[in-house]
């Protein structure tokens, strides 16, 4: 055993008996329709106990993971005086694994409490936290003694001084306003569907205690150099250098010594070079002397190792670690769990992700969005992976989500410095809420020189793209494309490698092993029985690419995601759907290595390459028959959707539904959702009779949407329809409303909009839109609203109509902060005479919009500066 994992070891043996502060009795995990096999695992009394920082690993510390009270409050400044009950940390509130499973919302605060016990001493005890998402607050004692604002990164707060011997109080209050505030959160929403999955919200990383001197080690940053022989060294301290110095001892015998707070160059002669066929490391022992007494001790590693782009010897740009070009062939992990969401759990389950996708034969992980807890790194480091590292996409086009996204980038770039794993950073994903590209990726390869910059992963779905090739990864070193389902190749440009930043997306249906299997998608899909044909056919393209010059690859992905269904294996990691020693096989024209990185304590179910559906027949026959239990018929009605027997899907799910006794949980809402098309439908009674209830699952409006689209399809579409259509509005109105009350005042009322709209009748378009606008203009989104006010603002002259619509058109900038929405608001104004103000809100939209669409609204702003008309 090598001096880090013995380290590892005491850290653990030693916090153990300190781990529980509640009984274990009063938690259990909430139900969850799929979990893996590690779920079973979890006991409240040793949740997580690995040493949760292993580069910087001391002796002296205390696991608080366990069983802390939880109480979810509206926001403002009450502190709670009861709890809920008990959590689980660190399982993020939303999972099951938590005890809890309860969405939070932005308008709420979490509140977790626990005890801690403290012996009192001359040294300084730290409350560490690996991640809370999203702004934390933290009090001892009564004591606010710090926070945190950010998801995704760790903070540490000294509380000495509000500590007592004995018992105290620790109290953390959690504001996380999901996808609805300033805040990186990367594919959590508080409504999942398609590419998005369930929040995570609070803690959802390892708390724990740790005791040092006064003054101590606080933090390395380690930069290796091949061609120099040595690694970069700083070791930060707290308070005065002043008589201190540091010592570092490598496990090859070489040591320096030095100030802190300097670069300190340690020889590494000859060294063994790190990479994911032997991915070796070198256990550092760093010591904190005064007056050459030692006073702080922490154990660390390192790997040497170089990532450069560099030509071949047909001078083509590529990738080059270690001076030798590597085929970087990865999967895009995107880090969620069924029962843990954002948070595995066990470290065994943590650990196995990296080891099974390695046992697949890729030697690349490109963490999608999200970063992970330090041992994921940890582990990547020791299993030989090379990981792209994304950052956490910014939340919007406001300053606020600027500042914020550019803050986290930067703790980002520090917290993950020293892993030898991390070769490529990645900044931008498909054009979402990027600005300033040029200057960000610059400000990244400052920041860090020995790494690779991918300033945008998928440039090509980005809408606002810049149309000149040299501008769309400008000072990036890679150019980057996604293709679905591909492959595919990026162009290329000098200096620049060439990588396939995203592909594939193929769903291979595996029942029984789906999170929703109502809801679930892929890019294409085919039978398990030709998936491998399929994928062995794509990978020899892929290989024609790289001879063309491709540096890279990303296939999504190697395991389902809630309803993305495009893993190489099954969301609970039960099932892979081609052989591990297949794709290995596959995989040896890209990465010759691939046959090595073989697992032997790889478990998991290959895919049954039998068609289920072929069973359909018999299977009908039985229900026809009198087979009724609710699995059987879900499950058929699914199966019929899928051979399209629409008549029997449909009579078969009314009777599932039918005979529900629970139906407002989202697995059964969405397969509600998905077979209601009719009013005579089971589902249609539930939508339109309970809309509170449904909506607080499936999302706002979800419920009236579903009952109008009907209402349209039966009782308005067929007078509607037609050049020549010319309903009565009043008979129509009365016979919907009758039958269906607002729901069908609304969708009249909003046909009749449209309806005229559509003939360019502008005085009957004003006089229904605006009491429809007035009355359900909640439920009328920012984008029409902006439609709505923009054809008026193009064809109409009459003030009364153009005051309608200015008040549509601020009703859409309210809601979202987009340059065209202001465009609109600004134009309306100036043909209303007011110069001044439409001036001013052109200049924001200029200032907010994209490159590639400045130049319009520059020309609007020097027409209202002019006094020249900006309609035609």
């Amino acid at each position: 055993m090598n001096k880090i994992k013995k380290a590892l070891a005491i850290a653990t043996v030693l916090c153990a008996p300190q781990l529980h502060s509640y009984a274990q009795t009063a938690w259990k995990m909430q139900p969850v329709g799929i979990q893996t096999r590690w779920a079973k695992d979890v006991n409240p009394d040793n949740v997580l106990p690995d040493y949760p920082r292993p580069q910087m690993v001391r002796n002296e510390w205390k696991n608080l993971n366990g069983l802390w009270e939880y109480a979810i409050m509206p926001k403002g400044p009450a502190m709670p005086h009861e709890f809920d009950g008990q959590i689980l940390v660190p399982f993020p509130i939303e999972s099951a694994l938590s005890g809890v499973k309860k969405t939070l919302l932005p308008n709420q605060y979490l509140w977790y409490k626990r005890t801690i016990t403290i012996n009192k001493s001359d040294k300084r005890t730290l409350l560490h936290f690996g991640a809370v998402d999203f702004q934390a607050t933290v009090y001892v004692n009564g004591k606010e003694v710090g926070g945190h604002t950010g998801g995704y990164q760790h903070f540490s707060i000294d509380i000495t001084e509000a500590l007592k011997a004995g018992n105290n109080e620790l109290l953390v209050r959690v504001w996380d306003p999901t996808d609805q505030g300033p805040n990186p959160h990367g594919k959590q929403v508080l409504q999942p569907q398609n590419i998005m999955y369930t929040a995570s919200s609070g803690i959802w990383q390892t708390v724990w205690l740790e005791t040092v001197p006064a003054a101590h080690i606080e933090g390395l940053v380690m930069t290796p150099s091949i061609d120099s022989n040595h690694l970069r060294l700083v070791v930060n301290t707290t308070g005065n250098a002043k008589d201190y110095t540091i010592e570092a001892v490598a496990s090859n015998g070489s040591s320096i010594k030095g100030k802190p707070g300097t670069n300190l160059l340690l020889p590494v002669a000859s060294a063994h070079l790190w990479s994911p066929e032997d991915p070796y490391l070198y256990n550092l022992n760093v010591r904190l002397l005064y007056k050459g007494k030692v006073v702080d001790t922490v154990g660390s590693y390192f790997g040497m190792r170089k990532i450069e782009i560099k030509k071949d010897d047909q001078g083509i740009d590529r990738i080059f670690l270690n001076n030798k070009y590597t085929f970087n062939l990865g999967v895009l992990d995107q880090g969620f769990w069924p029962e843990g969401l954002y948070t595995a759990p066990t470290e065994e389950a943590l650990k196995f992700d990296i080891l099974a996708i390695r046992n697949m034969g890729y030697n690349t992980i490109r963490k999608h969005i999200k970063l992970e807890p330090a041992r994921w790194y940890y582990h990547a480091d020791h299993i030989g992976m090379l990981v792209w590292q994304d950052m956490v996409t910014c939340a919007g086009d406001g300053p606020d989500a600027h500042e914020e996204f550019e803050k986290e980038n930067k703790e980002n770039i520090a917290q993950l410095h020293n892993y030898p794993s991390i070769v490529v950073w990645v900044l931008f994903n498909e054009g979402w809420a990027r600005y300033d590209q040029k200057r960000l990726t610059e400000w990244m390869k400052n920041a860090d020189p020995s790494r690779i910059i991918d300033g945008h992963t998928g440039e090509n779905y980005d809408r606002g793209s810049p149309q000149n090739p040299m501008d769309k990864w400008a000072s990036s070193d890679l150019t980057d494309i996604h293709d679905y389902p591909g492959p595919g190749i990026a162009p290329a440009l000098p200096g620049k490698a060439r990588v396939l930043g995203e592909w594939g997306g193929v769903r291979v249906i595996t029942p029984n092993h789906q999170w929703n299997a109502a809801d679930g998608w892929g890019y294409i899909q085919v039978q398990a029985a030709d998936f491998s044909r399929k994928y062995e056919f794509m990978l020899k393209h892929l290989k024609v690419f790289e001879e063309e010059g491709l540096s890279g690859s990303i296939y999504t992905e190697p395991f389902d995601v809630e309803t993305e269904e495009n893993g190489m294996m099954t969301y609970d990691r039960e099932v892979i759907k081609i052989p591990a020693e297949k794709l290995r096989q596959i995989h040896r024209s890209l990465v010759p290595a691939a046959e090595s990185f073989a697992w032997n304590g790889f478990k998991a179910k290959t895919a049954d390459t039998a068609n289920p559906d072929l069973q359909y027949a018999t299977l009908l026959q039985q229900y026809k028959q009198g087979k009724k239990d609710p699995e059987f018929l879900r499950d058929l009605a699914m199966m019929a959707v899928r051979v399209n027997d629409k008549a029997n899907a449909s009579m078969i799910a009314n009777d599932y539904i039918t005979g529900l006794q629970d139906p407002f949980n989202r697995t059964n809402l969405t397969f509600i959702q998905q077979f209601t098309r009719s009013s005579k439908d089971a589902g249609f009674q539930i939508f339109l009779k309970q809309p509170e209830k449904v909506d607080k699952v499936l999302g706002v409006h979800q419920a009236v949407n579903k009952v109008m689209g009907i209402i349209f399809a039966e009782d308005i579409a067929p007078y509607v329809t037609g050049k020549d259509a010319n309903p009565d509005w009043n008979a129509l109105e009365k016979s919907v409303v009758g039958k269906y009350g607002a729901p069908g005042e609304e969708i009249v009322w909003r046909a009749k909009t449209i309806h005229f709209l559509n003939r360019n009748d502008w005085p009957n378009f004003a006089a229904t839109a605006a009491p429809y606008v007035e009355k359900y203009g909640a439920r009328v989104s920012p984008n029409e609203l902006n439609s709505f006010a923009w054809t008026v603002f193009e064809n109409v002259s009459d003030k009364g109509i153009l005051t309608s619509a200015l008040s549509w058109s601020k009703r859409s900038v309210q809601q979202q902060e987009d340059p065209n929405f202001m465009d609109t608001y600004a134009n309306l104004l100036y043909k209303l005479g007011q110069k001044d103000e439409a001036i001013s809100w052109e200049q924001k939209a200029l200032n907010l919009a994209p490159d590639n669409a400045k130049q319009t609204f520059q020309t609007a702003l020097d027409k209202m500066k002019s006094g020249e008309n900006t309609w035609k």
